[in-house]
């Protein structure tokens, strides 16, 4: 890239072209957009350009450059990735909505959960400092049914309506089992269903605990199961027909 040179390597590689178009571009610039969801590793860069923000009006770009004019970056906005200069991991999903497609902006924030970069109720909470910014209308509309969690009294009305619907007995409720408080169990049934929050991957200790939840109940010779909000309030049928089966077979 002109003006920008790599002594001693001949083969800089897409790190190195990176690092380059960030150079060229100039004192605050950083890499941005599918640029940057490519080296956050959520994303993958579909063409040859490579996106770089920055606050000056006086680059006059180069061809391999994508210049995107930014006068309002915060320093919560910038970080470092490799020795490069790069947007954040939120700020990179919001500009990464603007110009991505919607189901792959929704595989972004999935493997952004799964890198534990950001987690969706963090990057949702976030979006309030962006108001107005292209983007944030995208990201709040898939990010609100996929944090979406009813509160316990909303969770349980639901709930119960659906198993009603299946033919099953009301169940217990806020039940101590096996060493942990379950959101409803079924003695007769040795049945017990958890209700989950999220629908995106949860944290690796998260995980873990749930695991060793539903492996005390197994050990036990009870059937675990799980629902998210986000199935109780808009996927009920499932949630019943799923009910009704492991009810049968039990």
């Amino acid at each position: 890239m002109r003006g920008v040179y790599a002594v001693g390597r001949p083969n800089v590689g897409r790190d190195g072209r990176w690092m380059a178009a960030v150079l060229v571009c100039g004192e605050g610039a950083v890499l941005s957009h599918r640029s940057a969801a490519a080296l956050w590793g959520f994303g993958a860069e579909r063409d040859a350009r490579i996106d770089v923000s920055m606050p000056f009006a006086c680059f006059h770009g180069a061809p391999a450059v994508r210049v995107h004019r930014r006068y309002g970056l915060r320093p919560e906005d910038v970080a470092e990735q490799n020795g490069i200069p790069v947007t954040s991991p939120i700020r990179t999903l919001l500009d990464f909505a603007a110009v991505a497609r919607l189901p792959t902006v929704e595989r972004a924030v999935n493997e952004a959960d799964r890198l534990d970069l950001v987690d969706p109720e963090r990057l949702r909470e976030a979006l309030g400092r962006y108001k107005g910014e292209r983007g944030v209308a995208r990201l709040r509309d898939l990010l609100d049914q996929r944090t979406f969690r009813l509160t316990d009294s909303e969770l349980e009305r639901r709930f119960l309506r659906i198993v009603a619907d299946a033919g099953l007995p009301v169940p217990l409720t806020g039940q101590q089992l096996n060493g942990f408080k379950v959101d409803f169990y079924w003695p007769d049934l040795g049945l017990v269903v958890e209700t989950d929050g999220l629908r995106y991957h949860r944290t690796p200790a998260q995980q873990a605990k749930d695991r060793r939840r539903d492996q005390a109940h197994l050990a036990a010779g009870l059937t675990p199961l799980r629902f998210t909000h986000q199935q109780v309030r808009y996927e009920p049928g499932h949630v019943r027909e799923t009910l009704r089966a492991v009810a049968a077979r039990a």
